[in-house]
């Protein structure tokens, strides 16, 4: 029987959601990515006991509404251990803006992800959004976190990159793992990371698989990412894992285990999961 792996202390979740209590927060959607109970910060606090987590990033869930209000809460009630990522239109108040960023609001999440050609979503950020937001985080200090796939980022960066913003690629380029490592448009996204302008996250090894846990599939995009700019790395937990069914949601020690088997080195480990945060976020 293997021993659980823990995070060193300081260690930080910097990709996961929070739900409800639905009372007070009730859902503002219904379909894959909307909890069907309520996943809150001190469900996540528990999990963190068990995985040794000291800190993390709430990514404001498109299910739980567009007015970020239960991450706002979080924040309010645990400033020292969270950050946030928002979701924003471009009518939002300075105001609003400045009791966001005052609370720990980080970026916005832009949802550039497609299926068959379309977009899996159009709620939330925009890309549209993100250009006319743009002027007003910056200011601010925020960086855009774009959920989008290496070819479409290939595509779009020439774009991307007019805008006043560092960009923070979710989910290793969210590159299905049949595509290959060594596809262009994959190498093109690690050469990005040594810009210093982009970051990723080594997160959704689960939803990038093609052959399921432990996701071996997915360990060679996680090793080309370290290896190519492992100051431009965190790690997230994605936990709830809302989406999957029982049988395919993941077991975190097996996410531990790929983070390991992947970056061996323990100092690349604590940079990828206490300095790369700690500037990213200023925790």
């Amino acid at each position: 029987m293997q021993s659980e792996i823990r995070l060193p202390e300081g260690g930080c979740d910097c990709h996961f959601h929070i739900y409800g209590p639905f009372d007070r927060f009730p859902p503002a959607t219904e379909g894959r990515f909307t909890a069907a109970r309520p996943f809150t910060i001190e469900d996540a606090f528990a999990l963190w006991n068990r995985l040794g987590v000291t800190r993390g990033v709430i990514v404001h869930a498109v299910g739980s509404g567009e007015d970020n209000a239960v991450t706002y809460d979080a924040l309010r009630r645990y400033p020292d251990r969270l950050r946030a990522v928002a979701i924003l239109k471009p009518d939002v108040s300075d105001r609003r803006l400045d009791e966001l960023t005052d609370a720990g609001f980080k970026a916005v999440r832009v949802t550039m992800i497609r299926q068959d050609g379309k977009p899996v979503s159009t709620l939330g950020t925009s890309y549209d959004d993100l250009v006319k937001l743009a002027p007003r985080i910056a200011e601010r200090g925020w960086h855009a976190q774009l959920w989008i796939e290496s070819s479409d980022l290939a595509a779009a960066a020439a774009e991307l990159e007019k805008l006043p913003l560092n960009f923070v690629i979710d989910h290793m380029s969210r590159t299905m793992a049949d595509k290959g490592h060594e596809h262009p448009d994959f190498r093109a996204f690690t050469e990005r990371l040594k810009t210093g302008r982009y970051w990723t996250k080594i997160s959704g090894a689960d939803r990038n698989t093609r052959i399921g846990s432990p996701y071996a599939d997915t360990a060679p995009f996680m090793r080309a990412i370290v290896q190519a700019a492992p100051d431009q790395v965190v790690w997230g937990s994605d936990w709830p894992h809302v989406g999957h069914s029982a049988e395919t949601r993941p077991d975190h020690q097996v996410l531990l285990r790929l983070l390991h088997e992947c970056v061996p080195d323990e100092a690349t480990r604590r940079k990828i999961l206490i300095a790369n945060p700690a500037r990213l976020y200023n925790f």
